[in-house]
This record gives structure tokens, C-alpha cells and sequence, in this order.
């Protein structure tokens, strides 16, 4: 098949495989291994968790940058477009890398069927092999021991936190979440917890399986102060660190990952400064200061919400606080609701222009149900927004959340 536009590839490939998240890895194994992709040259790292995914990706990736390697990223989903979810020196792929891309994995496949996560799995391997790079990092899609990513050994794995997520796969306990989140461990080769908490289930298959296992608090740690932070590892402590707009506790992760490949991927510590400095991720936390000011952010659960609400009550407002709200159907609404609700004055809301996204009706009687009356509902988010924009006045603020779908669609019009 020989398409040449990356959007009608991109057509193609969401409809080829019946079922639209299949956790199965026979398939996109047998196809990556056809590639010649299951053992990269350069080195691994994979990042899993409920929260907390994408910092601890943009944390290694400015930091090994700031280092001078040619360093890939594969995350997902994107905020924009659809290019993001492949970045190489930290910039996202050209529409010509997926295409050529697609075709080795169109021309590999034969007669199996991969889902959209799938072929992009094989994509962001197939880059990586094409330029050449001396480290990639993969962001697990959703869970870990039967994800795509995890075709792949990594030289060190990452689970960043453990909640309820996507229970109706993983399990509706932090437990059975955790055993799904430590697939992505591998014999003998070190891996990192980055919860506070972590799940029994976990600790007991990194031990099972003779993993190395370094835990937040035990094995490494971090202390706040008042204009930097210090981290500490069972070997160093390093002092005076910048402070990064994103979670010290994912940064405090990264590093322990950077101590871990120091051996192949020596890092120094201006190196480490550097990208602390210049890390950024759109969409966490992402303040714009002005008149209104306005809080974009792609929590979607209930754990990442209590992380909005925190840095919400931290820096309060004398205004007002407005919320441009909507979820996935298949999140927990009600628990989100419950986190967020004595943070948010007014709430505007609407349904997402995506196939999963939850209908008006549904976000009603979520609202009903958590008893928070103060709502104004919408068509669509576009308009939701444009609404909480006119009701504004100075020193008031507007929080974008919910998905990565309701920044996106809000971001259109800012």
C-alpha cells in the first residue's frame, strides 16, 4: 500500500484492527521482530505509571540532551498533533518519518492486524533505528506487562505512581494495578518505583524476579527548600538544584535513572542543571499569567486532580476560580468531581469531540450527583471557553482540565 499523506495513513491504520486497545504483544512482536527492531542499539529506558508518565520522560530527555546524546522520545497520546508522539533532539518527527515508517510496517505485517498504538509502538522503534540515536525513551500506552512498548528490554524501567486507573484492565485495586505496572521490569536489570506507597504486588515481582529494585524514600529521595532542592541517593547527594515546573517527585525519578545509566550515559552535574532549567511539558500545570489568568492542565483521574487542587489551594486568588471541564466516559468523573469541587467557583462544561468522550447528559448527572450546582453547560468546549473568558474579570483565573482532549480543543481559540 502506498499512501503519501500522513493523515490518510493515519485513516488507514485506525481502522485496520477490529478491536481499538488489544493488550496482546504476539502480534506486534512477530511484526517487530520481521523488522529486525526487538533489540535497539541504543539504550532503553521505559517509563510506566497512573501519573506522571510524561514529566518523568521530558525530565530524562532534557537532561540527556543538555548531555549532548541523540535522544529519542516516543509518549502518547499527543496534545496537538499527531507528530508529537515521536520526538528526536527533542523536536517531533516530520510527516515523512511516519510515512516511511507506516510503509516497512505495512509491507512487514502480512496478514496481522496491529491497532493504532501498535503501529505507532513500531514507528517511534523504527525512527529511532533510522537516526541513529544513543537513547530512547518509551512511554508505556496503558498499563505495562501487556502494552506495546514492553516487546522491548529496557536497560532501566520507570513506574512513576500507581492509582486507579482504567480499572475495567487493570484491576480496580492498586494491587492488581501495580502487577500490570512492574510487567515492564526485566531480570537483572534496574528499575525504579517513584511512588510514595508502592503496592506490595510490585515489590514482590521485582523480587521474584531477581530486579534491582530503587524506591522513592528508601533507595532515593528528595527535600524541598525555599529556592532550590536537594536529591539523595544511597551513593550522592546532590545540593542546590534548580527547581523545575514539573513534579519533584518524577524529577526526583529521573535522576535516580541518570545515577543508574551513568556507567554508559555519563552525565555531569551542569548537565543535570541545564535540564532541570529547560524542561517543560504543555498542558501540566501550564500557567499564563495576564489579567485572567489561565491553568491548562490534562489530569484525567482522580490522582492527578488532587495534584491540580493542591497547587490550586497553594496559590490561591482573590477572584474568582472558573473550571472548562470534560472527561472520557470511561474515567471516574464522580471521584475527579469530589477532589476538585471546593477548588472551583463556576464550572463550564461540555462534551469532547471524540469517540470516547462522555456525553452532556452524563457530565450532568455526575455534577448532580457530586451536588455541585454552580454549572453552565455548553455544546461544545470551544464555547464553554469563550463563555468563562466573557464572565472574567481581572484577578480572576480559568483551569482548563480534564483531558488531554479538553486542553486541546480549548487551546485552539487562546
Amino acid at each position: 500500500m502506498q499512501l503519501s499523506r500522513l493523515d490518510t495513513w493515519l485513516e488507514q491504520i485506525r481502522h485496520q484492527h477490529r478491536i481499538e486497545i488489544d493488550l496482546n504483544l504476539e502480534r506486534v512482536k512477530s511484526v517487530a521482530r520481521t523488522l529486525g527492531l526487538l533489540n535497539p542499539t541504543c539504550k532503553i529506558v521505559i517509563v510506566g505509571g497512573t501519573n506522571g508518565k510524561g514529566s518523568t520522560v521530558a525530565g530524562l530527555e532534557a537532561i540527556y540532551l543538555a548531555s549532548g546524546y541523540r535522544v529519542g522520545a516516543f509518549t502518547s497520546p499527543y496534545l496537538y498533533r499527531f507528530n508529537e508522539v515521536v520526538c528526536i533532539q527533542g523536536s517531533a518527527c516530520e510527516d515523512e518519518d511516519f510515512i516511511h515508517a507506516f510503509q516497512r510496517i505495512e509491507e512487514a505485517r502480512g496478514q496481522i492486524t496491529l491497532t493504532q498504538f501498535e503501529f505507532n509502538t513500531l514507528a517511534a522503534l523504527d525512527i529511532f533505528q533510522k537516526k541513529q540515536i544513543d537513547v530512547g525513551i518509551l512511554e508505556v500506552g496503558l498499563g505495562g506487562r501487556l502494552d506495546a512498548v514492553n516487546i522491548i528490554n529496557a536497560d532501566v524501567a520507570i513506574v512513576t505512581s500507581i492509582a486507579i486507573d482504567h480499572a475495567d484492565r487493570l484491576g480496580d485495586t492498586r494491587e492488581k494495578i501495580g502487577f500490570e505496572k512492574a510487567g515492564i521490569f526485566r531480570s537483572g536489570k534496574p528499575a525504579i518505583c517513584g511512588d510514595f506507597d508502592p503496592p506490595v504486588s510490585l515489590l514482590t515481582h521485582a523480587k521474584d524476579h531477581s530486579v534491582p529494585l530503587f524506591c522513592q524514600n528508601e533507595q532515593f529521595g528528595f527535600e524541598k527548600q525555599d529556592s532550590s532542592w536537594v536529591w539523595w541517593s544511597e551513593k550522592q547527594r546532590l545540593e542546590n538544584l534548580p527547581l523545575s515546573r514539573l513534579a519533584m517527585q518524577n524529577m526526583s525519578s529521573v535522576l535516580m535513572a541518570i545515577e543508574l545509566m551513568q556507567p554508559i550515559l555519563p552525565v555531569d552535574r551542569n548537565a543535570i542543571d541545564a535540564g532541570l532549567k529547560k524542561v517543560d511539558l504543555p498542558g501540566r500545570i501550564q500557567v499564563t499569567p495576564g489579567d485572567v489568568t489561565h491553568i491548562a492542565d490534562v489530569s484525567h483521574n482522580p490522582a492527578a486532580a488532587l495534584f491540580l487542587a493542591d497547587y490550586l489551594k497553594q496559590h490561591s486568588t482573590l477572584g474568582k476560580t472558573r473550571a472548562v471541564f470534560s472527561m472520557l466516559a470511561d474515567k471516574d468523573i464522580i471521584a475527579t468531581l469530589h477532589v476538585m469541587r471546593d477548588s472551583i467557583d463556576e464550572w463550564y462544561i461540555a462534551p469532547l469531540s471524540c469517540d470516547r468522550g462522555s456525553s452532556l447528559a452524563v457530565l450532568e448527572y455526575c455534577f448532580r450527583t457530586v451536588k455541585i450546582d454552580q454549572i453552565h453547560s455548553y455544546p461544545t468546549i470551544k464555547e464553554a471557553y469563550h463563555s468563562a473568558m466573557s464572565a472574567s474579570k481581572t484577578g480572576d483565573r480559568i483551569v482548563v482540565f480534564g483531558s488531554f482532549h479538553t486542553v486541546a480543543e480549548a487551546s485552539k481559540d487562546v
